[in-house]
């Protein structure tokens, strides 16, 4: 197991990163759909919803773990499922018409 110098504190580092994950992928999300509402092209809303879904499971993991102290392994489900998922839409949207 690695260990962590005495003064990281783990959830903050989780925090951080899970912080910075919502704000990328936000902004990601948000440009995909401005980008479909200009255009009407349905793969840039289909591309919108990959990252959206692959953005809210980053965040649930974050929110089962340190929010709601659910077993890690929940967590860990949750964001791999979820980012399946989302990047099953994405491969989806490059390929549709």
């Amino acid at each position: 197991m690695i260990e962590l110098h005495p003064l990281v504190h783990l959830p903050t580092v989780i925090t951080a990163l899970k912080t910075v994950t919502l704000v990328l992928g936000a902004m990601i999300t948000f440009f995909s759909y401005k980008a479909f509402r200009r255009t009407g092209a349905k793969p840039l809303g289909l591309l919108a919803f990959g990252f959206a879904v692959v953005t809210l499971g980053s965040i649930l993991a974050g929110v089962f773990d340190l929010g709601l102290s659910l077993p890690r392994e929940y967590a860990i489900i949750a964001e791999s499922g979820l980012t399946a998922l989302g990047f099953g839409v994405i491969v989806y949207s490059l390929y549709a018409r």
